[in-house]
């Protein structure tokens, strides 16, 4: 299969009477308050099904229900009961339970609908549309016999006006390209095939990218990344791309840099991974990929926010030359390093990528990557931690991830955790020996490397991946922090915050 799939999203159509449409649904999926006494089903398709759906048994919070209407179509139709103190992540997960048992139909045509309160119905509607965009998309499959199923070309919502349904759709097709990316093989998406993956997007979306080799990083003095590096049987199996996105009739320095780590496998180097822990480290590159995604959705979007993505992209192998325990390294901005355990290879990428983000002297700067397991132990998959340089940045935090469904937990990142890692041979421990919190010690350790005045945000990405699922999405790989950093950066308006911090 291609490398590549496309990440086109159906028609989306406002419809303001589906039972009265000239073409018929082959499923329908309507969210109703559980409060709501007499639900009005006169706008869907015969509507006495739906009715007798809905009397059938008493409607409880987090319902999803379902029957087969008397049509020729067959259309299926499905109920999911919502409280109306419902959040984004409720609505969205109960969207997503509603969608499976509709989708699994394989529908070409869908209607999405809300009957309560039309006032209260932009949200809900969105979770649905979300939902559907997000489940429509097949992850990779390389099974010899090519699955064919039908997938979704058109979904009709009843109301919605106030809804922003090219922005719905960017975001959604942003999520997709991070899950895909993130869901591919690691023989299949090596440095060379990501590389030749982000030229092809860097093409089709106008956007400027330079790519640091092993050559140019050393150069750099990217000491720090080029340890990680080391292991490699290639030397070009390693590099740091930079993308840039600048709005019309703008140049100069970017307002944003984004960073992620972009580790396509993780063996743990010297320090090597037990069986059970190795065996999904091709998703260990999953910040790298919501970086890039953010990035096309800002660029697709045509946003005002001038941005740069920076994707530190290696291995960490075992092998007679890759780094190992108590080396001393030196990274970019000059700091001197103590290696201790070549699994935190993560914040060693992370540090030299951070100092040239830096240099380019942006507005705020925020990285991705799945970190630690300190952060899973802490808060489980269902969560993802967040470490801010300025307390001022926590509210606008807090509300991005609770707008965007995205949840997030801000952990403390005081300064007596830096004895932790305090060195008696270099500037700094790369980690602590043991690993008790370790997820606020790598944050940390990471601020060493952002510039001293520049607001930056950490998030640990203990979320990339959960087993069956987060939310709306039902796939082991979830794409968490595409929603979270485009509503960060647009929905709760952070640039317009920064000259007060």
């Amino acid at each position: 299969m291609q490398l590549m799939v496309a990440t086109d999203t159906p028609r989306l159509l406002r419809n303001a009477n589906l039972g009265r449409s000239k073409s018929v649904c082959d499923a329908i999926v309507a969210l109703i308050p559980f409060e709501l006494a007499k639900p009005d089903f006169s706008r869907l398709p015969d509507a006495p099904s739906w009715q007798t759906l809905h009397t059938r048994v008493r409607p409880q919070s987090g319902q999803v229900r379902s029957c087969t209407l008397p049509n020729a179509q067959q259309t299926a139709a499905v109920i999911a009961y919502v409280a109306a103190a419902a959040s984004p992540f409720e609505q969205l997960a109960l969207a997503g339970r509603a969608m499976r048992e509709a989708l699994a139909r394989h529908p070409g045509q869908l209607g999405i609908a809300y009957l309560g309160n039309t006032a209260h119905g932009a949200e809900p509607l969105q979770a649905l549309l979300s939902a559907a965009l997000v489940q429509d998309f097949p992850l990779p499959s390389f099974r010899s016999k090519a699955d064919r199923a039908k997938r979704l070309q058109r979904i009709d919502m009843l109301g919605g006006d106030s809804l922003n349904l090219p922005r719905i759709a960017s975001t959604a097709r942003a999520q997709n390209l991070a899950r895909w990316l993130t869901a591919l093989p690691p023989n299949k998406l090596d440095t060379r095939a990501y590389r030749r993956v982000l030229q092809q997007l860097a093409r089709k979306h106008g956007l400027r990218l330079r790519w640091w080799d092993e050559a140019a990083l050393r150069r750099a003095g990217a000491g720090a990344f080029l340890a990680v590096a080391a292991g490699n049987a290639r030397r070009d199996a390693a590099g740091i791309a930079q993308l840039s996105y600048r709005p019309a009739r703008r140049r100069g320095n970017p307002d944003v840099a984004l960073i992620g780590k972009g580790i396509l496998f993780d063996t743990g180097g010297t320090n090597l991974k037990p069986h059970r822990s190795m065996l999904d480290m091709h998703t260990d590159m999953a910040g790298s990929a919501v970086v890039l995604a953010t990035l096309l959705a800002l660029a697709e979007q045509r946003s005002p926010i001038a941005a740069d993505a920076w994707l530190a992209i290696t291995e960490n192998r075992i092998g007679p030359t890759a780094y190992q325990p108590q080396e001393i390294v030196r990274a970019a901005n000059g700091t001197t390093i103590q290696v201790i355990h070549t699994d935190a290879e993560g914040r060693m990428a992370l540090a030299d990528t951070l100092v040239l983000a830096g240099r380019s002297k942006p507005r705020f700067m925020m990285d991705f990557a799945t970190l630690t397991g300190a952060c899973v132990y802490a808060l489980t998959e269902r969560m993802s931690g967040v470490f801010a340089s300025d307390e001022r940045l926590v509210a606008p935090l807090l509300a991005a991830g609770r707008s965007s469904g995205e949840r997030v937990v801000h952990f403390p990142m005081d300064a007596d955790f830096d004895s932790d890692i305090e060195s008696k041979v270099a500037d700094v421990m790369q980690c602590a020996v043991d690993g008790k919190g370790d997820h606020i010690i790598a944050a940390r350790f990471l601020k060493r490397f952002v510039p001293e005045r520049t607001p930056w945000v950490h998030v640990d990405l203990s979320s990339a991946t959960r087993s069956g699922g987060l939310a709306h999405v039902s796939t082991d790989v979830t794409g968490f922090g595409v929603r979270f950093a485009l509503e960060l950066l647009q929905g709760q308006d952070l640039l317009k915050q920064l000259p007060r911090l």
